[in-house]
């Protein structure tokens, strides 16, 4: 019997290499999505607001027990960082990122907000919508949503601006701020629109954006050219899901449902946020609601647990 040669050595070792990187390639593209990537599914604490409201302690239990592991807040609704702390640590939950009003929070002591968003352990501060002046909200007879259609390309400078000044503080305690979207921001400005102009005029050092997908495909725009186009600008996403009767328009109206059970893309879209640059993923979801709100969203999560994309 002749022996075996080096090379045939050689060659069997390099296909048995190949076979093994190969399966474990295919190993891993065929992992849910959340899971590849080691991401948390997390959840805007707006989707429960009203029961958030009346036992918040309750409430995180409740999502913990659906699987959400990680929660942004909606303010600190009352409580003090430590006392925040003490009820995600007891539902045994992680908060990283917080939406924080522009008045009467990043325009007032932001050196105690920071200790308090310190305490909880939020690496993110996101302004949720923009600063509306009170003779604006006057001269839209209160309304506070007319009032989003009077902003001109010189008030979205002015909420740059804003976000740029209080980022620089809030940097100094390892907090980013960022901005969060809805519908009206896209609403046409000349030859721009607010949102292009705070892309525009924030500094990318300072200042980060959480791209609520269901609010851009509400105005009538594909999430993933937007996220394309702003690469490495967002570092958050609202996983938010619509009706395909939606309208498009920028008067903050959709039609919401839970995520999997609309129109957009999630097979892609989700690959083009994480190739954007996002790492922070909350399912959000609009009122009204088809059923219990900690129902729809079990139905979110699970949905995006089991996704393959």
């Amino acid at each position: 019997m002749r022996p075996i040669s080096p090379e045939l050595h050689r060659r069997a070792f390099l296909a048995a290499g190949l076979a093994t990187m190969t399966a474990g390639g295919a190993s891993a593209a065929a992992q849910p999505f959340f899971k590849r990537h080691g991401l948390l599914i997390g959840i805007q604490l707006y989707t429960l607001a009203p029961d958030a409201a009346k036992d918040l302690e309750g409430t995180l239990k409740a999502v913990a027990g659906v699987g959400y592991r990680s929660i942004e807040l909606q303010g600190l609704l009352g409580r003090s960082g430590v006392q925040m702390r003490a009820a995600l640590d007891a539902a045994g939950v992680t908060c990283a990122s917080i939406h924080v009003q522009g008045r009467g929070q990043l325009d007032g002591d932001l050196a105690k907000l920071a200790d308090d968003l310190s305490a909880i352990g939020v690496k993110y501060a996101v302004m949720p919508s923009p600063l509306v002046s009170n003779q604006q909200i006057q001269a839209a007879g209160g309304d506070w949503r007319k009032a989003l259609t009077l902003l001109t390309a010189d008030d979205w400078k002015a909420n740059a601006d804003f976000l740029n000044e209080k980022a620089v503080v809030l940097a100094k305690s390892g907090i980013k701020l960022g901005y969060h979207n809805h519908n009206f921001e896209f609403a046409p400005l000349g030859s721009t629109n607010g949102m292009e102009i705070l892309f525009e005029k924030t500094d990318p050092a300072l200042v980060t954006f959480e791209i609520d997908v269901g609010w851009v495909a509400a105005a009538g725009l594909d999430p993933a050219t937007l996220l394309q186009r702003y690469k490495g600008r967002v570092s958050l996403m609202h996983v938010k899901d619509i009706k395909s009767e939606t309208q498009p328009n920028f008067a903050l109206k959709m039609d919401p449902t839970e995520v999997g059970s609309g129109k957009l893309p999630w097979t892609t879209l989700l690959p083009a946020a994480y190739a954007a640059g996002v790492r922070g993923f909350y399912v959000e979801q609009e009122p009204p609601f088809a059923r219990p709100r900690i129902e729809a969203a079990r139905i979110s999560h699970d949905f995006l647990a089991g996704l393959k994309a």
